[in-house]
């Protein structure tokens, strides 16, 4: 009995297996498209930009809600409900503002009229930061539903495997922003 129960505890929960086929999955995504952009970059009518300075403003929001997510899971670990609900709000803001920091910067790109439509680097700027904010977009949703949990009644069945998916999704977004402002910064 002892030995199945050790090897139930080696074996990853299916929720968590699952959160990383699909992180593997945005991964390949998103490397095909930073690989399409390097391959096209070489096209004559090529136009290189300056990212806007909101993306950088975007970025430390991000990089700071890792922190509060990385500080709600340890909360909500010692079953301190209200640091942990506080943290999860405090992570959404900061992704909210994430959002429009981006926005904002979508707007100094407009303003230089840098848009969409008119050169295929522009394209790729904006297919690449738009999904990218997607997803975090569902990132949002599930930090609603984790605090949403935490309104109605009292916590009796303290289960992590929620509150690490959601962290392990929060911590996956920003490292990818990282990645793709570095890849844009360098691969102009």
């Amino acid at each position: 009995m002892a030995t199945l129960a050790i090897e139930q505890r080696k074996k990853i929960h299916p929720h968590k297996f699952t959160l990383w086929v699909g992180i593997g999955s945005l991964l390949m995504m998103f490397a095909g498209l930073t690989s399409a952009y390097i391959v096209k970059r070489n096209q004559a009518n090529w136009l290189t930009f300056d990212l806007p300075s909101f993306f950088w403003y975007s970025t430390v929001a991000i990089i700071c809600g890792s922190f509060t997510i990385f500080l709600a899971e340890r909360a909500y670990k010692k079953q301190e409900i209200k640091k942990y609900r506080s943290f999860i709000l405090v992570t959404f803001i900061l992704g909210v503002l994430f959002i429009v920091f981006q926005l904002l910067g979508f707007q100094q790109l407009w303003s230089k009229q840098v848009k969409l439509t008119g050169n295929v680097s522009y394209s790729f700027l904006y297919v690449i930061v738009s999904m990218h904010l997607a997803h975090v977009v569902g990132g949002l949703l599930a930090l609603l539903i984790l605090f949403a949990k935490t309104l109605g009644t009292k916590i009796k069945i303290y289960n992590p495997v929620p509150v690490e998916l959601v962290s392990t999704y929060w911590h996956f977004v920003d490292v990818l922003w990282i990645y793709l402002l570095i890849f844009l910064i360098m691969i102009r």
